[in-house]
């Protein structure tokens, strides 16, 4: 409220004190300014080309897949891992890798190559999908448990068939039937009816009716008995 009842000289000297007294202070304050957006920009053109790198060594990558040559997507993997594991390209490029290494019947580096791509995954998708496949790994490998803690962390929102179908799997394995039965039926409640693999989850769900009876006959013998 001073301030408001000062007349205009007084308050053009006011003005002008304090610029002299903060002058250093704007300067530095304008100094940092341009120091920060010029900074920005720099960064930016760096996240630029860095992600425009990652691009080059991703299709390099691709094309040696599609050649079925191993060894180089293997190398090529390898460095986008190393440089660029930041980017998506170097979380595909792992899963690259655990792949090559499925169809080898390896599944422990299959295991480890998705690991680390769940890892570094920053997109929830990608997050999920890199999981999911490392929950098929771990069935593989006979850790039905570690497969269903995998899942318990995956979005509800991402890949619901899948998971559906992958737990459906994990709780089969366990003997959990009921649990197993209510899994496949998520996943055909979130397929579309023309997708292609919807058969095969049927037969699983289909599979598991038929063996119920066998797995309840001991258990009423036992109770008759």
């Amino acid at each position: 409220m001073a301030f408001d009842v000062l007349d205009e000289h007084e308050q053009g000297e006011l003005v002008r004190k304090w610029l002299r007294e903060n002058a250093i202070s704007i300067a530095v304050g304008v100094a940092l300014g341009i120091v920060l957006i010029f900074g920005w920009q720099q960064w930016k053109s760096h996240r630029v080309r860095h992600g425009a790198e990652a691009a080059v060594q991703y299709q390099a990558l691709s094309e040696a897949a599609d050649a079925k040559r191993d060894d180089d997507v293997g190398k090529i993997a390898d460095a986008l891992r190393k440089d660029f594991a930041d980017t998506a390209y170097a979380v595909f490029a792992a899963m690259y890798q655990a792949d090559i290494a499925v169809k080898k019947g390896d599944l422990a580096a299959a295991a480890t190559a998705l690991e680390w791509a769940q890892q570094h995954a920053a997109v929830s998708g990608l997050k999920s999908l890199a999981t999911l496949r490392l929950a098929r790994v771990k069935l593989a490998q006979g850790e039905a448990d570690a497969a269903i803690k995998l899942l318990d962390g995956v979005s509800k929102d991402d890949y619901a068939a899948l998971a559906g179908e992958v737990r459906g799997d994990a709780l089969a394995k366990l003997g959990r039937v009921d649990d197993a039965r209510t899994a496949y039926q998520d996943a055909l409640l979130h397929l579309d009816p023309q997708a292609p693999n919807r058969s095969f989850v049927q037969m699983k769900l289909d599979n598991l009716a038929a063996a119920a009876p066998k797995d309840s006959a001991p258990a009423k013998e036992k109770i008759g008995s």
